[in-house]
């Protein structure tokens, strides 16, 4: 049982940026706040309304993430298509070119197979060892829940947003692990319930869970696009988790079957 409480990190919009603004106190008890600039260019500082597209503003950072996750997913991509296009340079990726490979990666594949895509390229990101390290570092306690939250927040906003570290209730015991995602870019972009199921929730959690030893549950709200990530929750099984029966985006998904309640890509 998860219970979700959105009172703990403060979002301060400013001109094309967010602003995610984490307060403490010192044992001198002085006020410290630590800001994470996200590339967001809405005049708002807000994620678009839905229905409209975010606009953001990618920098260095941003874009040399959105290449290295792209680069290693042309590998999976089909070569027919992937002959057809001229090899991009290291800075002519965007986001739109990410979701596209992504897009070419599920073309032919089952929905266990996009997975383990996902979950080959993640374990080529990574050292040899690194799983087992990760595991030795960061056992499943709050302690390390808390703490890989708070790194979500920074480090996966070029891939799903604005983001904000919330309290949750796990098994009675409240803790700061879990983190909400104003609209994830990612859902947004491809506009895909299977995409978002297949090369984003359900590889993560298990790479997270059965490669690091760290549970974790993802949470999709597919009426408003946003998502709750939850450190420390097991994740349930596939067919008792309530996104196995969601159906498509039928008027915005390019391979969408509308005459299907269930989005077709949710099919083992």
């Amino acid at each position: 049982m998860v219970v979700l409480s959105f009172q703990t990190v403060q979002l301060t919009p400013t001109v094309n940026c967010i602003s995610l603004q984490r307060r403490r106190s010192t044992s001198s008890g002085r006020r410290i706040c630590s800001t994470i600039r996200c590339g967001i260019a809405e005049p708002s500082g807000e994620p678009a309304p839905l229905g409209q597209k975010t606009k953001y503003n990618d920098g260095f950072f941003e874009k040399a993430f959105m290449t290295l996750f792209a680069r290693k997913m042309e590998k999976y991509a089909p070569k027919a298509a992937a002959g057809k296009k001229k090899e991009k340079g290291w800075f002519d990726y965007d986001y739109e070119s990410f979701v596209d490979v992504s897009k070419s990666v599920i073309q032919g594949r089952n929905r266990l197979q996009q997975q383990e895509v996902v979950r080959e390229v993640l374990l080529s990101m990574l050292p040899p060892g690194a799983p087992a390290q990760f595991r030795k570092l960061f056992p499943p306690t709050k302690w390390a829940a808390e703490l890989n939250a708070a790194l979500t927040v920074p480090f996966f906003h070029w891939l799903v947003g604005p983001s904000e570290v919330v309290e949750v209730e796990i098994d009675g015991l409240k803790q700061r692990s879990g983190v909400h995602i104003k609209k994830c870019r990612y859902l947004e972009n491809s506009g895909c319930v299977g995409m978002c199921v297949n090369m984003c929730k359900i590889p993560t959690q298990d790479f997270f869970t059965n490669e690091f030893g760290l549970p974790l549950t993802m949470i999709p709200n597919f009426e408003d696009m946003s998502c709750e990530m939850v450190y420390g929750q097991v994740p349930p099984p596939f067919e008792e988790d309530p996104v196995f029966k969601q159906p498509c985006y039928a008027s915005i998904c390019s391979i969408a079957n509308p005459n299907s309640s269930v989005c077709s890509k949710l099919q083992a």
